[in-house]
């Protein structure tokens, strides 16, 4: 658990805070040189939409933050690892994600968890995590947000712009949640009394690897 904690606390240096009141930098001066030169012009302009995103909405009530961010990520391509990276699983960043216009549901995720805590949402706020889809009948990853501890969740799904309440997306069965801070296993329809888990467990795995990668 120290371990992963000290990773996502130095990943946060990532978010270049510039003050209380003005946007960080999401995109560094040399991502938008390699996204140019590797990914071509439309790379570089999504990377820059993204930065704008962030630098135009820093300010916004924070429901409203939800909707521009899961709305925004919604329009990437949905494409399996296998099919993307040639591998069964991989957790790209969101910088991967966008030069490449392409990732699947953990990806997403993971690019909304990173942008909105950009925005100043609370990082306690949001968890990612793994459900059963019903309807897909597979595992699934969507972002969870708690307004406080003890509320019903909001849901971000890849399979809909729509942000509803995790008591009425009844096709979904919570499995386990986690943020830099630790996993836990779910109950019922939110984070609940779940047992927590330590970090750096055979299902964290990825996440270590993610955070490394985008603070190598």
């Amino acid at each position: 658990m120290m371990r992963s904690l000290l990773t996502f606390t130095v990943l946060i240096s990532w978010l270049t805070w510039v003050s209380a009141s003005k946007a960080p930098s999401v995109v560094t001066p040399t991502e938008f040189k390699i996204a140019k030169e590797k990914h071509g012009e439309f790379a570089f302009l999504r990377l820059k939409s993204w930065q704008a995103l962030v630098d135009d909405n820093i300010n916004r009530p924070e429901r409203l933050k939800l909707s521009i961010v899961n709305n925004f990520f919604n329009q990437v391509r949905f494409i399996d690892d296998i099919d993307h990276w040639k591998k069964e699983d991989y957790w790209a960043s969101p910088f991967e994600l966008l030069v490449t216009d392409g990732g699947d549901c953990e990806d997403f995720v993971i690019a909304k968890y990173f942008t909105l805590i950009a925005l100043g949402v609370p990082e306690s706020r949001l968890l990612l995590t793994y459900v059963k889809s019903l309807r897909l009948n597979q595992a699934h990853m969507v972002l969870t947000y708690f307004k406080t501890p003890q509320s019903v969740p909001l849901v971000l799904d890849n399979l809909t712009d729509r942000i509803l309440k995790a008591t009425a997306r009844t096709d979904l069965v919570p499995i386990y949640s986690f943020n830099g801070k630790g996993l836990w296993l779910s109950k019922q329809r939110g984070k609940g009394k779940g047992k927590a888990v330590q970090a750096g467990t055979s299902q964290l795995k990825e996440w270590n690897r993610l955070l490394k990668k985008m603070n190598p």
